[in-house]
C-alpha cells in the first residue's frame, strides 16, 4: 500500500468513527443521482460504454455503504426520461447495462428489497418486462428498500401521479367537481411512484453540478442536498461519509 493510499484509509476510518461516536443523525432515505459515467470515460480515454459499466459496479458499493450506515431507503437514478432521446447505438447498450445491474442487485445473496419506478410504459417492452420480472420475490429482505429510478422524470412522475388519482375516483364515480374539492398534497403523495415511504432526507448528485435535473421534485421539497465534484464511478467511501457528515451538520428547518 503506497503513501497516499495509506492516508485515505486513515483518514477514512478517522471520519467513520467520528460520525459513530457523536451519534451523527442519519438519513432515513438518500436519494442518488449518479452522474458523470460519461465525462469519466472521456476523461480517462474509455468509451461511453465503459463509464456507464465502470459506474454500474459502483453501486453495489453505495448500497452496502448504506446498509452499514443504517439507511433505510436509496433511491437510484439510473436513466431519466429525457435520456431516452439518445442514439440508439448508445441508449441500446445503456439499457443492457440496467437490466443487469437489477439482476445482480436481485440476487439472493444480497440483502436489498427492489422497487423499479419511472415510466416503464416509455421503455422497450422486453425491458420493462426484464425490469419488473427481476425485482419480484426480493420483498421482505433485511437491507434497505431500493428505489431503482428508470425512464424517471419528476414532472413525469407528478403528471402521473394525478392521473392515476383522478382515474381511481373516476372508477368510484366521483364527479371532477367534487374531485377537485378533494384534491390535495396528501391525496397526490398517495399516488407518487414512492407512496408510502419517507421523503428523502438527502440528495446526493455527483459529478459537480449543482440542480436536481428533475429528480424528485415533489418529495425533496424539505431534503438537504450534497453536491459532490467527483464523477459517479470515482465516488468513493470517503466521499460518502462526507455527504453524512455535511448532513448531520445541518439544522433541518422545514421552512421555518
Amino acid at each position: 500500500m503506497g503513501l497516499r493510499e495509506l492516508l485515505y484509509t486513515v483518514y477514512e476510518r478517522r471520519l467513520a468513527s467520528s460520525l459513530q461516536r457523536g451519534g451523527a443523525p442519519v438519513p432515513r432515505h438518500v436519494g442518488v443521482i449518479l452522474d458523470g459515467n460519461r465525462r469519466w470515460a472521456r476523461a480517462v480515454g474509455a468509451s461511453s460504454h465503459e463509464g456507464h459499466q465502470r459506474g454500474a459496479d459502483k453501486i453495489i458499493d453505495l448500497l452496502r455503504w448504506c446498509d452499514e450506515a443504517g439507511v433505510e431507503v436509496v433511491t437510484l437514478w439510473l436513466l431519466s426520461t429525457d435520456n431516452l432521446s439518445r442514439p440508439v447505438v448508445e441508449l441500446q447498450p445503456l439499457l443492457r447495462i440496467i437490466e443487469n445491474v437489477v439482476d445482480d442487485l436481485a440476487s439472493p445473496q444480497n440483502p436489498w428489497t427492489l422497487n423499479v419506478v419511472g415510466a416503464l410504459d416509455l421503455l422497450p417492452a422486453d425491458t420493462a418486462t426484464r425490469l419488473k420480472e427481476s425485482t419480484e420475490g426480493t420483498g421482505g429482505r433485511p437491507g434497505a428498500l431500493v428505489n431503482v429510478a428508470v425512464c424517471y422524470g419528476g414532472r413525469r412522475e407528478i403528471a402521473d401521479a394525478v392521473r392515476a388519482l383522478l382515474h381511481s375516483h373516476a372508477a368510484e364515480g366521483t364527479s371532477l367537481e367534487e374531485v377537485a374539492e378533494l384534491l390535495d398534497v396528501d391525496k397526490i403523495s398517495e399516488h407518487l411512484y414512492t407512496s408510502g415511504q419517507p421523503d428523502p432526507d438527502l440528495v446526493i448528485r455527483t459529478s459537480g453540478e449543482q440542480r436536481l435535473g428533475g429528480f424528485l421534485l415533489w418529495q425533496s421539497a424539505h431534503s438537504e442536498f450534497y453536491f459532490c465534484d467527483a464523477y459517479w464511478p470515482d465516488f468513493r467511501h470517503v466521499d460518502f461519509l462526507r455527504a453524512l457528515r455535511a448532513y448531520a451538520a445541518r439544522q433541518r428547518r422545514y421552512g421555518t
